[in-house]
């Protein structure tokens, strides 16, 4: 019979309805222990999950930069964790100065967390990236000073999807110019140059998540799909990969990049391959603004080698809404905005609400576990590790989480600390330089935690430590 859930009261405290757990961190503040409600098989289990609550969430702060969804922000409010909230990102004088005493903040793409930025936020355990990039994070500075990084890498992807689509009709019939020159009372009803999409092809590069999608959506519609990716990838529906980046585009009608930030995907597109694609083509990048090369675009633009194209990203982007997207920007701003068939739009790829929504969801609920579990399942700078939730009848139990460098004979040390307890599961992985450790130790009482929490912290491999109770 599965047991009810229990208020149990925190250790030193008069009871108080569901503050029943906290932690010693390298922070001054306590982060506390979450644990995840039981799974559809937690009937046959002998004893509930422990629904547990931060012991002193007030302590907990939270900075949310770029307005981020209010599903996000409710979540992260609910646990009674302090969460500030602005609209827009900032300048870097004032991040470092906003950064020095939060424990978690979230961002978007336009917030840039570089090493001169993290090395200020000496609380700091978990960043929240709401979007798919976390190029605006040095990562493996995050990694080895332990601060952990989430993003939401699909809840966008029907978004992005759904706009390549609508902008490949609209290319195809040259909606864009056709809407400007009614909006400024020209008429303008012709044929020539207007295609329908049906029995072309579509080359995508980049064959993940939002690729993929693109690709039933394209096939719906009556494109033959074609898509070049660096791995071998299952084909959807009727798809063909291709072999080579060169094959594609002289075989497709349609091209649209679907590829990360990456040193070898810089300028993936540009001069040589305009020169490869078909004439009276189309090109659309709604990935990384790195990836096309601007000017070379404009060229083949101007010589008449593409019929148009669309660009969501670009490689400097405004910080804010605004008169920004200027020479002031980029130099080439105005002879790109001059362009005929040339869709620009401001990096909204996933800006829909149901986009928005979900990322808000995903994200700020990874944000939970770790602060409150440790759990790194999801980051994308660090080992994964996770541990079954504590039950309700393990009352005395308390995991210890040690961040480490990855280096000969750490594991024996811990060990030789944790030795003098009952280690009921533990569990650590690495990735590179850093490795990760999770364990939970049971009969620890309040001196013994203590005790755990400053004799880890005296290890010269130690990183990070944070022990949740």
């Amino acid at each position: 019979m599965v047991s009810p859930a229990l208020d149990i009261p925190a250790i030193g405290q008069a009871p108080i309805a569901r503050r029943v757990s906290n932690s010693w961190s390298a922070s001054a503040s306590p982060v506390a222990s979450f644990h995840s409600p039981p799974s559809s098989f937690g009937a046959l289990r002998k004893a509930s999950a422990k629904q547990l609550k931060p012991f002193a969430t007030e302590d907990i702060k939270i900075l949310l930069l770029e307005n981020v969804n209010q599903t996000g922000r409710d979540i992260l409010s609910k646990q009674g964790y302090q969460v500030e909230h602005l609209k827009s990102s900032l300048p870097e004088d004032q991040l470092i100065e906003k950064i020095r005493d939060v424990h978690v903040i979230g961002i978007r793409s336009k917030t840039k967390l570089t090493a001169k930025v993290l090395q200020e936020a000496k609380n700091l355990i978990v960043v929240g990236c709401f979007c798919i990039g976390t190029n605006q994070v040095d990562l493996q500075y995050a990694a080895e000073h332990g601060i952990a990084v989430f993003n939401s890498p699909f809840s966008n992807s029907r978004s992005v999807a759904e706009l390549v689509i609508a902008e490949i009709v609209a290319l195809a019939r040259q909606l864009g110019d056709r809407s400007n020159e009614l909006h400024n009372g020209t008429w303008n009803k012709v044929s020539s140059g207007c295609w329908e999409v049906r029995g072309k092809t579509l080359g995508i590069i980049g064959y993940g998540h939002i690729g993929s999608q693109l690709s039933v959506l394209a096939e719906a519609m009556g494109m033959t799909v074609i898509y070049y990716d660096v791995v071998n990838l299952m084909a959807m529906g009727t798809a063909r990969q291709v072999p080579t980046l060169e094959a594609l585009l002289s075989g497709a009608d349609f091209i649209t990049c679907h590829v990360p930030e990456l040193p070898e995907t810089k300028n993936m597109i540009s001069t040589k391959q305009f020169e490869l694609m078909r004439t009276g083509s189309y090109l659309i990048n709604a990935s990384r603004g790195s990836v096309v090369d601007i000017p070379a675009l404009i060229s083949a633009s101007r010589l008449g080698k593409i019929a148009g194209a669309a660009l969501d990203v670009y490689p400097s982007e405004p910080a804010g809404n605004g008169d920004y997207f200027t020479s002031d920007l980029n130099t080439w701003t105005e002879d790109l905005r001059g362009l005929k068939n040339i869709i620009l739009t401001p990096h909204i790829g996933g800006s829909t609400e149901e986009a928005q929504s979900a990322i808000g969801v995903e994200v700020a609920e990874a944000l939970v576990r770790y602060v409150n579990e440790g759990t790194t399942l999801g980051a994308v700078n660090m080992a994964e590790v996770s541990l079954r939730s504590l039950t309700l009848d393990e009352p005395d139990h308390v995991r210890v989480i040690y961040i480490h460098h990855n280096v000969p004979g750490v594991l024996r040390r811990v060990n030789e600390i944790l030795g003098d307890h009952n280690v009921d599961k533990q569990m650590t992985d690495s990735r590179g330089d850093v490795a990760y450790l999770m364990a939970d130790i049971s009969d620890v009482n309040i001196t013994g935690i203590k005790d755990l929490y400053e004799s880890l912290e005296s290890l010269s491999s130690r990183i990070k430590t944070r022990v949740l109770y």
